[in-house]
């Protein structure tokens, strides 16, 4: 449904993307990761036709951008980051205001603009002003304006920013009802939990350039253990002979914890309880974490703030 093969901007000497590629199926949603300023914004400009690459290509159901002209752009939906609403515009005309860019019109513009406000879950709220609205609705209604025209794809670049937890799953459930339909969805976020419950494919993205990509799975394959497995001592033991250990992939010791990196804590963790009691050690607590999407986004990104 969407490709974008090899894009590419630079602003000066800084090079915001480089050679970035991806591809999206129909029913299928892409999660776009990335530090702040790694280039997730612009990527998603440049898709969307808001900004024009220096080199690539992207293409939308067999249009191409800046060739296919409006064909391409009335293929894309964009919900941007921050908020495009008229304050002063009921929800209604909002609606029907991004409707008649697109030139829908007439009794079609008025039933779609009602289908659209009706699966936002904002159907009676049709005559309301935004400026009554909390900032939760405010993204909903967002997301209407950009399915008026019916896109093949749908680009939302942090959708969820700043809303409370009801909304938030509100969105997330017109985005699945979304894919269902066999809408093709690129999501940018920060937020690794909403990455994991909704994305089929991650790209990750650095300093411009493609870090890791494919599904949740395959990401979590490249840490170096699977769950973190922390254990308070009284005693002396010898670290490197637990780090030896059949599944026990790193082991450290900070005053009295050790915190042990194993690929499965029912098979290994055992052998790990067994060797402190040979050393004669008391365990005075024990607990796990299993590894998820923001290790992996740590991993490959660092630690480094990204102000």
């Amino acid at each position: 449904m969407l490709e974008a093969v090899e894009l590419r901007k630079s602003y000066g000497t800084r090079r915001a993307v480089a050679d970035v590629s991806f591809r999206v199926a129909p029913g299928e949603v892409l999660g776009l990761l990335g530090p702040n300023g790694a280039g997730k914004s612009t990527t998603i400009a440049m898709i969307a036709g808001l900004t024009a690459p220096d080199a690539g290509s992207v293409s939308v159901n067999g249009a191409t951008l800046g060739k296919d002209g409006d064909g391409f752009k009335r293929r894309i939906g964009l919900v941007p980051q921050d908020l495009a609403l008229f304050e002063d515009l009921t929800a209604l005309a909002n609606i029907e205001l991004f409707g008649a860019l697109y030139d829908i019109s007439g009794k079609t513009l008025r039933n779609r603009a009602a289908e659209v406000l009706a699966a936002v879950g904002l159907g009676d709220r049709a005559g309301d002003k935004p400026s009554t609205f909390s900032g939760g609705m405010k993204r909903r209604l967002n997301i209407a304006c950009a399915l008026v025209h019916d896109p093949d794809v749908l680009l939302l670049d942090e959708p969820t920013a700043g809303v409370d937890p009801q909304s938030r799953n509100a969105i997330f459930d017109n985005l699945e009802a979304l894919k269902r339909s066999g809408k093709a969805l690129v999501y940018t976020t920060h937020y690794m939990e909403e990455a994991e419950r909704l994305a089929d494919r991650i790209v990750v993205i650095d300093h411009g350039h493609v870090v890791a990509s494919g599904t949740l799975p395959e990401l979590m394959s490249t840490l170096p253990a699977a769950q973190m497995l922390q254990v308070d001592i009284d005693g002396d033991v010898d670290v490197a002979s637990l780090a030896s250990l059949p599944g026990v992939k790193q082991a450290q010791r900070s005053g009295n914890r050790l915190t042990l990196g194993i690929d499965d804590l029912a098979r290994d963790g055992g052998a790990v309880l067994r060797t402190l009691a040979a050393a004669g050690c008391k365990v005075r607590h024990i607990s796990s974490d299993r590894g998820n999407l923001e290790d992996v986004f740590l991993a490959l990104t660092g630690r480094q703030l990204r102000d």
